[in-house]
């Protein structure tokens, strides 16, 4: 071909994709430059207002080809909570009429398909109208949601919410704010997706409080965790052509066009690279978790020197905690921010990239229920060796573990009430690292001692130095076996199969922990003893109630206490496929729960052949027993 070839078929294809690119989405582009958008007859029946979102995506560059479906579909419906944030400003309520469900959901199926050319979200995504109209306990109007939240809660919103968020700080102090609204929801009977309630906030805070509106990209990026990058302005293909054509020049044509040609080609370049869709910057699910979330903050790389000088040189006085994996240290920085520190034993350079990705994903996550990443630092030390870090947020109430076992006294000071708090929270926060994300994550080390708590006894879920990502399709992973002693699945043990299942097993040891009191894992007589042994053992008697720690304050009637127990009993199930999922459970301990079936037998079966063995000291005697002779712990102790 000849270099005049080349350069007619360059000006050729630019023009032509210009045009046909304003023909298909029904764009006009007059002499001033402004976009005159045409509503379709489905929009004129539906009243959220979809040329605010046309306009951001036209005016975004080109949208790479989708390369993960399943997380950009769940991208494409958090476009929908824009839609209903606008419309709560403009109408005060959180969804249009119900008689409209359907003409909006055909309205943005459409929407997205100009978006996408040749993609059709009901086909790829699926049916899903009643995201237009789902409901958190039928709160339907913006007088509603605020009949829920205290006074101080909600002028805390409008200090930290009514600013630009275009920084990470404005967006973590607000997002900070939204995500203690989650328990106010619950506390007045309704019906509705609770899975909806994780919008309702971002919602409330980008329509009402917020003063740039839903649709401002700053807001959208921080509440929504949707980007719609600019375009470069100087980038106008049309006005190229434009001109080139209206004077005549072909110098100047064969330039803007081969101008345009080479800007599109690298931009395609990086989003290839990228495989992302424009339309979502992050892989978040907003389809679970009652606890607020936002995804968008990218964790700092610190310095050596600096986690050192915070820590008075890892000063024994300093640590908080200890684990197989590495040390715990508080440390304060100068400008009096408190912080913890873990840092990794035996570390090596080979697993930095893998490590370093798994930090970027997870201080990503932002819920009420989990223990905030602010980030991390790798370094090779002649001395010391390679060094492995990560910064977390600090709690100063302490664990769980301390709680129930370490402070004095402190048993009797947490009433049920608050436990049945702590429970409830940590479920959530499991449940959104199960159900909110893409790939989900599986904690695999939950245990009293990684659940810290606030000041006010919310539970926050920390430790991820052995989490684990799951993709969707995938039934379970095999690994390593990782985890501590008394709270690992029996089938993880056993054969290595990871699954969520198995943090649904060591959650049920945490809430047999909060109904009894003991410890998960103990030696008494010589003989080692699980707890989950000792609680089946009771379950399977009919003595259920004998779980129960009798000097907890506050407890409930014996029949609602008991379904706690069985719960906790359904939860270290050894057949996997009886456990519950984690979602299943926060529904049940937020709701008035009946269990009106016997828990079924499972291996840890009372056995004639064991000695019965007194685990307490008032007394509480049970069958099952693990010792020595028991293979399944000999194979947890190694």
């Amino acid at each position: 071909m000849s270099p005049f070839q080349l350069l007619f078929l360059t000006v050729f294809l630019v023009s032509g994709f210009s045009l046909s690119s304003s023909r298909s989405n029904n764009v006009s582009i007059p002499d001033d430059g402004h976009i005159s958008l045409t509503r379709s007859p489905l929009e004129a029946s539906c009243p959220l207002n979809f040329d605010s979102l046309r306009k951001l995506v036209h005016e975004s560059p080109p949208r790479p080809v989708l390369t993960d479906m399943p997380s950009q579909c769940k991208g494409m419906f958090r476009a929908v909570l824009v839609l209903r944030a606008e419309y709560l400003r403009t109408n005060g309520y959180f969804l249009p009429p119900p008689d409209t469900t359907e003409a909006c959901w055909q309205s943005f199926r459409s929407l997205i398909s100009e978006f996408i050319k040749g993609f059709d979200i009901q086909t790829s995504c699926g049916d899903y109208p009643e995201s237009m109209s789902e409901t958190c306990y039928n709160i339907t109007s913006q007088a509603e949601f605020e009949s829920r939240i205290p006074a101080q809660k909600m002028q805390e919103i409008w200090n930290y919410c009514n600013q630009s968020l275009d920084t990470n700080s404005a967006c973590d102090s607000c997002t900070s704010k939204l995500s203690s609204l989650g328990d106010y929801y619950s506390q007045v009977p309704g019906t509705g997706n609770v899975s909806v309630c994780t919008g309702y906030a971002s919602m409330y805070a980008a329509a009402i409080v917020n003063h740039l509106g839903p649709t401002d990209r700053a807001t959208m990026r921080c509440l929504f965790a949707l980007s719609f990058p600019s375009k470069p302005s100087g980038f106008k293909p049309h006005k190229i052509i434009f001109w080139a054509v209206l004077s005549g020049s072909v110098i100047l044509g064969i330039l803007g066009a081969i101008t345009a040609v080479w800007f599109c080609w690298t931009r395609s370049k990086k989003s290839e690279g990228k495989k992302l869709l424009v339309l979502v910057r992050y892989e978040t699910s907003s389809e679970f978790g009652s606890g607020l979330y936002a995804r968008g903050s990218n964790p700092v790389r610190f310095k050596f020197q600096e986690i050192k000088e915070a820590t008075r040189n890892f000063s024994v006085e300093n640590i908080i905690g200890k684990g197989a994996y590495g040390n715990v240290y508080k440390g304060i920085f100068p400008d009096g921010t408190e912080v913890a520190f873990k840092r990794f034993k035996n570390c090596s350079v080979a697993c930095d990239a893998s490590f370093k990705h798994e930090v970027e994903v997870i201080a990503s996550i932002r819920h009420v229920n989990l223990v905030a990443l602010r980030g991390y630092c790798t370094k090779t030390l002649p001395m010391e060796g390679h060094q492995r870090i990560i910064v977390c947020d600090l709690l100063h109430n302490g664990s769980l573990h301390d709680h129930l076992f370490t402070i004095s006294g402190a048993t009797t000071k947490l009433s049920w009430p608050i436990r049945l708090k702590i429970a409830l929270g940590t479920a959530r926060g499991l449940a959104y690292l199960h159900y909110g994300l893409q790939p989900a994550i599986i904690h695999r080390d939950i245990k009293a001692s990684n659940i810290l708590l606030d000041e006010e006894f919310e539970p926050q879920v920390a430790d991820f130095g052995l989490a684990k990502f799951n993709y969707e399709g995938t039934t379970h992973l095999t690994t390593k076996v990782a985890g501590t002693l008394g709270y690992v699945a029996p089938e993880y043990v056993l054969y290595g199969k990871l699954s969520k299942k198995s943090d649904v097993y060591s959650f049920g040891v945490v809430l047999l922990e909060l109904l009894s009191g003991k410890k998960a894992y103990q030696t008494i007589e010589r003989k080692n003893v699980l707890l989950t042994d000792w609680a089946w053992g009771l379950v399977n008697e009919g003595r259920a109630l004998d779980v129960i720690d009798q000097k907890i304050p506050e407890m409930l009637m014996p029949e609602l206490m008991k379904q706690y127990v069985l719960i906790a009993a359904l939860c270290v199930h050894p057949i996997v496929e009886a456990r519950p999922t984690m979602d299943q459970i926060v529904k049940i301990l937020e709701t008035d729960f009946s269990i009106n079936h016997k828990v079924p037998p499972g291996a840890y079966a009372a056995s004639p052949s064991r000695d019965v063995i007194d685990f307490s000291s008032d007394s509480m005697k049970s069958s099952p027993t693990t010792d020595e002779s028991n293979p399944s712990v000999m194979l947890i102790v190694e």
